[in-house]
């Protein structure tokens, strides 16, 4: 019986990708471990979508290569985004990687390692059983200037609806509590499948089978496309988390215009002020570039003037690095890195305050809190709120709560806060 490693880099699609191939392995004669050292064949799941990802996936390519030299390891298989980026080149860098596959080429990679009936059957869980990400599609049409994400997953192809609830139905009696849907951009999901799909229909087949208790995470959605409507849709669902990712990269027109993005700045005002008025709490979470080609002084000042004002919960920022293949790598007025990190720097410094005043704002309230992990040493519980996304986001620590495990979902009220975690109490019920 060989013994199978799975290793997944980069991003949550990512992961729902290795679950799936580690699905077929599961009616033959296989098992999967959980550490590289214990297994016959390894395979990586890369990413290649940034050079520090595609750093990433090469040095642990060469880790592996270390150990089928040294006679650990019978062999390597190298899966994912960097081969459909670099394939060719690979293959001639890595002669003693054993087997290559591009991202979502599992049937390959099955006839390869001597499954000769592939089977579609169950995702094989990686992470925890409680939150689980569900991809509604793969690829992008957008084509921003920056991103190789067209490039490497080719066009937008959304999944049918009927197939993604029935794998929503599948993963809640599994013991899903939180389902995260993901795709390089949800608010376009169906626009290729005709009348057959759409983001809001999606939902309402979602809702009307999945149980009451469940938490619906949407992560990725373009601010161009996201309206007073969306945000009245999340918050008349028991189940859609008031918590919304809309990545802006920024809001200088000219540098949107370079980036291939539409101009957001005023309409992001006043969706943020409408969602804040329907909800005080909705939690708005982004991701901003600095530092992209042209990107002026005023520019960037009108940046940090727009975060202030509009305080985001949740906030995420790097700076630009020119990809290989993409236009923005080639256009005039690249700024110098040490120019990019202090950008970075004062960006981060500036939204850590805002998260400070945010998270003071859930002093003396109640939440419900979905329970992640147990301190051994004392014994406190850490959890995730409806504001916390899963390894990105801020955790909230419970107190009094040595009866509950990860995985329950408890009623904490929050004593204090910090720049990015809450603390808190456990709240129980009379009787």
């Amino acid at each position: 019986m060989k013994k199978i490693y799975i290793l997944t880099l980069g991003c949550p699609k990512n992961s729902v990708d290795s679950e799936v191939l580690a699905g077929r392995f599961e009616p033959e004669n296989w098992t999967l471990v959980d550490r590289v050292e214990e297994c016959d064949i390894a395979i990586v799941n890369t990413c290649g979508f940034i050079q520090p990802a595609v750093e990433e996936s090469i040095d642990v390519i060469l880790d592996l290569e270390e150990m089928k030299a040294q006679g650990t390891l019978e062999k390597i298989c190298v899966v994912g985004c960097l081969v459909n980026r670099y394939g060719e080149d690979l293959k001639k860098e890595f002669p003693s990687v054993d087997l290559w596959a591009e991202a979502e080429d599992w049937d390959s990679l099955s006839r390869a390692l001597g499954i000769d009936s592939p089977r579609r059957g169950r995702r094989i869980l990686t992470e925890s059983p409680w939150t689980r990400y569900l991809k509604v599609g793969e690829g992008c049409d957008t084509r921003c200037s920056f991103c190789t994400i067209p490039s490497i997953r080719g066009p937008l192809r959304s999944r049918e609806p009927k197939d993604i609830v029935a794998e929503a139905v599948k993963l809640a009696e599994e013991g899903a509590k939180e389902l995260c849907l993901v795709g390089q951009d949800l608010t376009v999901y169906g626009s290729d499948l005709s009348k057959r799909g759409s983001l809001s229909g999606l939902l309402d087949a979602m809702e009307a089978e999945l149980p009451e208790d469940i938490w619906l995470r949407l992560f990725y959605l373009h601010p161009s496309r996201v309206d007073e409507a969306s945000l009245e849709r999340v918050l008349n669902s028991s189940r859609i988390l008031p918590w919304l990712d809309i990545p802006i990269q920024h809001v200088d027109a000219d540098v949107l215009r370079r980036m291939n993005r539409p101009p957001v700045e005023e309409h992001i005002r006043k969706l943020f002020k409408a969602g804040r008025r329907m909800f005080p709490d909705f939690a708005f979470r982004t991701t901003i570039m600095v530092g992209f080609p042209g990107e002026t002084e005023k520019a960037f000042q009108s940046l940090l003037d727009f975060v202030e004002d509009v305080a985001f919960d949740r906030l995420g920022a790097f700076t630009f690095c020119p990809e290989e293949g993409t236009p923005a790598a080639l256009m005039p007025d690249q700024i110098p890195q040490d120019e990019k990190d202090r950008r970075y720097a004062e960006l981060m410094e500036l939204q850590q305050g805002i998260s400070l005043a945010r998270q003071r704002g859930f002093v003396g309230k109640e939440m419900d809190v979905l329970i992640e992990e147990v301190d051994e040493e004392d014994g406190t519980r850490w959890g995730r709120s409806f504001r916390d996304a899963p390894e990105i986001d801020g955790l909230v620590s419970i107190s009094g709560a040595k009866d509950d495990v990860p995985g329950d979902m408890v009623r904490v009220s929050i004593t204090d806060a910090s720049e990015y975690d809450l603390f808190g109490e456990r709240v129980r019920s009379d009787g």
